[in-house]
């Protein structure tokens, strides 16, 4: 197998000068926070393909069967020529794209953009395997910073997929969106995954498995501090939350400490009093409605085309024209 393309716009210095500064902001405040991005070493990916084949975890399998049903109408109505995938993973869902793209003979690209080297050379590498003669070009950056840097012939398809718009709080999500749409010229498209609102019942099971593998994901954000920054935290002296915060339809998970300790992280020049039940919040993950979609993206210059949802209701997907 030929080596993958990559474009390689954040190298490791980058990323852990850039994990330095949220650790230094976030623990140092008084209701102490990690990026939920900072998940996502080897291991955290890993981890969260588990998630996504647990029964509890919906969100995955909700997506994918909306997009094994509308694929085809989504080429047919973009015409793509470059399928752009940001914080791609394994691109495993993005097979239905490329595959339906392909068969309406439009596909001439794929970039798919993650801030993961190691798990964006594998996707590049199986892609290429897969689809000879297609131009696949990995792009390793951060797609909140990266997304001028982006190539490809237009028109454009952007796929945002998996529900990830909801780990942003909501200005970040309209600064998001904007960024976008800056890098598109007009009729091109955005296609945008959204988690939606249902009961609390259900949200709370989806990031609090049965058998343990979201504690463990949320806590491997301390053993990436520990790793990179050489700190000293105990992973295991802080215990898994989740609850569904009505007020803002969202879940939040946080990490709370079982015991008062102090954690010294070199790396960051810092030493991090906890108290015993003071926490750190490492994720939001906001639910929408298909109004409140529809008005965010029409704030941010595009236009709602296409709606659907999995067959129960659980998951929405969004197809946007980018406009004037």
């Amino acid at each position: 197998m030929s080596k993958p393309d990559l474009d390689v716009h954040r190298d490791p210095v980058d990323v852990t000068g850039a994990l330095r500064d949220d650790v230094r902001t976030g623990l140092s405040a008084s209701r102490k926070w990690l990026p939920s991005k900072w998940f996502y070493d080897a291991r955290g990916s890993a981890l969260f393909e588990e998630i996504t084949g647990l029964p509890e975890y919906y969100p995955t399998r909700a997506e994918r069967e909306v997009l094994g049903r509308e694929a085809a109408e989504i080429a047919r109505v973009t015409g793509a020529r470059t399928l752009v995938e940001l914080g791609s993973g394994s691109s495993e869902k993005t097979r239905l794209l490329l595959d339906a793209l392909r068969e309406h003979g439009t596909l001439q690209a794929f970039v798919p953009l993650d801030v993961s080297e190691a798990a964006l050379a594998g996707a590049v590498g199986a892609i290429q395997a897969e689809y000879p003669g297609l131009d696949v070009r990995g792009v390793v950056g951060d797609f909140t910073e990266h997304l001028g840097l982006l190539p490809g012939e237009p028109p454009r398809l952007v796929a945002f997929l998996g529900g990830t718009i909801g780990n942003f709080l909501p200005g970040e999500r309209a600064k998001f969106l904007r960024s976008v749409r800056d890098v598109l010229t007009e009729g091109e498209w955005l296609l945008l995954g959204t988690d939606l609102v249902k009961d609390r019942e259900t949200l709370e099971r989806a990031y609090d498995d049965a058998a343990g593998v979201t504690a463990e994901f949320n806590r491997n954000v301390l053993r990436v501090i520990n790793e990179r920054l050489g700190a000293d935290f105990d992973p295991g002296r802080f215990a898994h939350e989740s609850y569904w915060d009505n007020g803002n339809e969202w879940i939040e998970m946080r990490l709370r400490a079982r015991e008062a300790m102090t954690v010294t992280i070199p790396g960051a020049d810092l030493a991090v009093r906890f108290a015993e039940g003071e926490d750190i919040r490492t994720e939001i993950s906001a639910k929408f409605r298909q109004e409140g979609v529809a008005a965010e993206l029409a704030e941010s210059g595009f236009t709602l085309r296409k709606w659907w949802t999995d067959a129960p209701g659980r998951f929405g997907v969004s197809l946007a024209e980018a406009g004037r």
